[in-house]
């Protein structure tokens, strides 16, 4: 499912416009963003988690020389389902 599909599915749910649809949905996703690069966690009861995670600059490797190259340190969102979620899954 993409964002387009996401959006059409709110329209019918709500009975709102599809252009309505798609500016709620891009509205809750650049929310959720903001949320994130502040460092703040955004936890939605019954669906998940999102948070950030920071990684550790490290040294790696280029496949195709087996140069040693370094990664530099950097921020990853993460997601972790709720048990509502994953029960939802498995019924």
């Amino acid at each position: 499912m993409n964002k387009g599909e996401l959006a059409q599915i709110v329209a019918y749910e709500t009975s709102i416009t599809r252009a309505n649809a798609a500016a709620a949905v891009d509205s809750l996703f650049k929310a959720v963003a903001a949320a994130l690069r502040d460092g703040a966690r955004v936890q939605i009861s019954g669906f998940g988690t999102f948070s950030v995670k920071d990684r550790q600059a490290r040294m790696g490797r280029n496949p195709r020389t087996g140069e040693a190259v370094p990664i530099p340190a950097s921020r990853a969102p993460a997601f972790k389902a709720a048990k509502g979620l994953k029960d939802s899954l498995n019924a």
